[in-house]
């Protein structure tokens, strides 16, 4: 449990990172409101950590190998957005950029699901985590699927297919992966 913890921590932080390189990289108005407001959202994870940190007596400074791993991850994702939009076209390092919010939501998603089910196991730990997911879980499946229409339709944009922005995802305020199959399917009836 400590090593997904410290993982998450790292996730949050990183993310803050990336969404501000992200923002450099926005085109889009309707988008960029969104990554702000995940930005400040993702704010708030990491301040909702560090109150479990607390709560569980367990040091934000610890450091293992896997939370290595995801600060490494978090940089590379950030030096890939920077690079975008140094060598290409603003269009394409958006797109770089929604790819890689992407790739770090969906590592923040897998962690705060793995606490929930570490929470819904019991324990001594079990009420701190539930609450701190219950308070950011539904935020997490509003990040990971309204990025990933993003991503997809700012894609279609590019390779000239009809693209539909804001993607149905955001129409729709996709919550659940269900919700985004459905919009995505249903993404044919907004052009």
């Amino acid at each position: 449990m400590t090593e997904l913890l410290l993982q998450a921590l790292e996730t949050e932080r990183g993310g803050q990172k990336i969404y501000a390189a992200a923002l450099k990289a926005v085109q889009n108005d309707d988008l960029r409101d969104e990554w702000q407001k995940y930005l400040e959202e993702t704010r708030g994870h990491e301040e909702i950590l560090t109150r479990v940190f607390e709560q569980l007596g367990l040091d934000l400074k610890t450091e293992s190998p896997g939370r290595s791993v995801v600060a490494h991850q978090g940089a590379a994702l950030v030096d890939a957005i920077e690079m975008a939009i140094n060598d290409a076209s603003p269009a394409a390092a958006e797109l770089v950029a929604a790819e890689c919010v992407v790739l770090a939501e969906t590592k923040d998603h897998q962690n705060w699901e793995l606490i929930g089910r570490v929470a819904g196991r019991g324990g001594a730990s079990a009420k701190v985590l539930q609450q701190a997911y219950e308070a950011v879980e539904q935020q997490e499946d509003h990040h990971l699927y309204h990025t990933k229409g993003w991503a997809r339709e700012l894609w279609l944009q590019s390779l000239d297919i009809p693209a539909v922005l804001p993607p149905p995802e955001e129409q729709k305020d996709v919550e659940t992966a269900i919700g985004a199959a459905r919009a995505e399917k249903a993404r044919k009836d907004y052009l």
